[in-house]
């Protein structure tokens, strides 16, 4: 499964460097543009007043027209954002499918090896096993004879420590979703 991931990533970057390049046919432009420019040039007095109403536009509007636009300096930072978007988000995605556990089997093995008496068995069991619940168990488990409430202290903090750690760069994804 990480080969197909690794030559599906490769394949994309790879293929990022040979875009076709369209032009317009320029007549057509060329023949706008004049009608324009006779347009402007037979009232003088609208075009002075558009002027100013141009240099006023928002942001926003100023974002959209240049995406409208278009243009290679443009679009390049698009295409950027876009690829480090999907980038970010198959990094999450194999991140989380590999902190992904059978729960309800580790637990049972981890209480079988604690009903028999094998606190070393369940710390083995806990350090072999992959993943965050495995983690936080392993954490709980090192600290069994110090108390119960040392144990659920450990717990809930190595328990904030694995859930920061399965929602890093999800901020990032948020926002290439919102610029989208």
């Amino acid at each position: 499964m990480k080969k197909l991931f690794a030559t599906i990533a490769c394949v994309a970057f790879m293929s990022v460097g040979f875009m076709t390049q369209t032009f317009a046919q320029d007549a057509a432009t060329d023949s706008a543009a004049a009608a324009v420019a006779a347009a402007v040039e037979e009232t003088d007095a609208p075009a002075a007043e558009t002027i100013p109403a141009a240099e006023e536009a928002s942001f926003h509007q100023a974002l959209k027209t240049k995406f409208i636009e278009g243009g290679p300096e443009f679009m390049a930072t698009i295409a950027i954002t876009l690829i480090l978007g999907l980038a970010i988000c198959l990094e999450r995605i194999i991140y989380l499918n590999l902190a992904d556990t059978n729960n309800e089997k580790f637990l049972a093995e981890i209480d079988q090896a604690l009903e028999r008496g094998d606190v070393e068995g369940a710390k083995k069991i806990a350090r072999d096993t992959r993943g965050p619940v495995a983690s936080i168990a392993y954490q709980g488990l090192m600290r069994i004879d110090q108390g119960v409430d040392i144990v659920e202290r450990s717990i809930v903090s190595y328990g904030g420590v694995q859930g920061g750690l399965l929602e890093k760069n999800l901020s990032w994804i948020t926002l290439f979703i919102a610029m989208a």
